[in-house]
């Protein structure tokens, strides 16, 4: 079969599309996933996919890769301090991991242990009361915060927790490399963690050498906490994520010569723009094959779970050759999932 993959770009002869969590796996052993940031942002590894070849390189080397009217596009989202210890009234520990915050002063949040914790009680830490409302399933339950006097980013910067995802083994010791360095608005639940790698220099140069770079915002939500629960993919249901792609930057993607896209929170934003020509609201896509990009040329992007929809996204961009891709990445021990290298995936595409 052909399936699109880009702008004009196919794919001939290769498996059809993934149908199920068996199609997205891979075996990913404890030992590449790494734990801890590297001291230094842009020494990350950055696997080169040419289409036909690979080159290893790292993230600094990213400005003699992109060329002029090229445009870098990065998640500008701040992830909150949202993963907060508390205490039950009987004294049993809870935790909270806020999600994002209702219009009606809730919170969607996940709540451990969850059964054990009743609507109407209020969990407490040091200048903080959390009462725990409506059960919305999947261990998702509707949370009200109380800090008194104080704003609520004061409270939760005192005594919030960066929400690492369940396979980092311990906190960090500086919650800041938690956060992309041009990190502005609070209100993601986990880091956009391609973006982790770019550091001020590295931006800096591929500006002088005439590279754009613009902003999107997304609200990084639950499926970047939840596993597909379903074998069959098409009975996968995507939660939604706010998005918003500003009018500066939308200016920008209708003059790039190419579009690079810095994780796929950012792909997310950009092709829901691209379908829906709404610069704001919430996106709901799964990109999977066949998949037709509107907007995104290139993708910047850490390595993904195995069964998850991150890896159906990359599938959509290259095909089953991500496998290759993988095998490589584990065979040169590059470092997995959110504190790990990176990939560069379709830098020989253009408009």
């Amino acid at each position: 079969m052909v399936s699109q993959n880009g702008r004009g770009r196919s794919l001939s002869g290769v498996e059809g599309p993934p149908e199920t969590l068996d199609d997205i796996d891979y075996v990913l052993p404890s030992s590449s996933i790494a734990q801890t940031p590297l001291d230094e942002r842009d020494q990350a590894r950055l696997l080169v996919d040419r289409g036909d070849s690979i080159e290893h390189r790292h993230v600094a080397d990213l400005p003699e890769l992109f060329e002029p009217g090229d445009l870098l596009v990065v998640n500008d989202t701040r992830v909150l301090p949202a993963r907060l210890p508390l205490t039950r009234p009987t004294g049993g520990a809870a935790e909270v991991l806020l999600l994002e915050a209702q219009d009606d002063g809730w919170w969607e949040a996940l709540v451990r242990p969850s059964k054990k914790v009743p609507a109407g009680t209020s969990l407490t830490t040091d200048g903080l009361a959390v009462e725990v409302g409506e059960d919305l399933g999947e261990g998702r339950r509707l949370v009200r915060l109380d800090t008194g006097d104080r704003p609520l980013l004061e409270v939760l910067n005192d005594v919030g927790l960066p929400p690492l995802p369940p396979y980092i083994e311990n906190q960090i010791d500086d919650p800041e490399r938690y956060q992309t360095v041009f990190a502005d608005r609070p209100v993601s639940a986990a880091a956009p963690t391609a973006g982790l790698h770019l550091t001020e220099p590295v931006m800096a140069e591929l500006g002088e050498q005439g590279v754009e770079i613009a902003t999107v915002e997304l609200a990084v939500g639950l499926d970047t906490f939840r596993p597909v629960q379903v074998h069959r993919l098409d009975d996968h249901v995507m939660h939604s994520e706010w998005y918003h792609v500003p009018a500066g930057t939308q200016e920008k993607l209708a003059a790039a010569k190419r579009v690079i896209a810095v994780g796929t929170t950012s792909v997310r934003a950009l092709e829901t723009w691209g379908q829906t020509g709404e610069a704001e609201g919430r996106s709901r896509i799964f990109i999977r094959r066949p998949y037709e990009w509107m907007v995104v040329d290139a993708l910047m992007t850490n390595f993904h779970l195995p069964r998850s929809t991150l890896l159906c996204l990359i599938d959509a961009f290259v095909g089953p050759r991500w496998r290759e891709l993988y095998a490589e990445a584990l065979e040169k021990n590059y470092r997995f999932l959110s504190f790990g290298d990176a990939m560069l995936l379709g830098v020989g595409n253009h408009r």
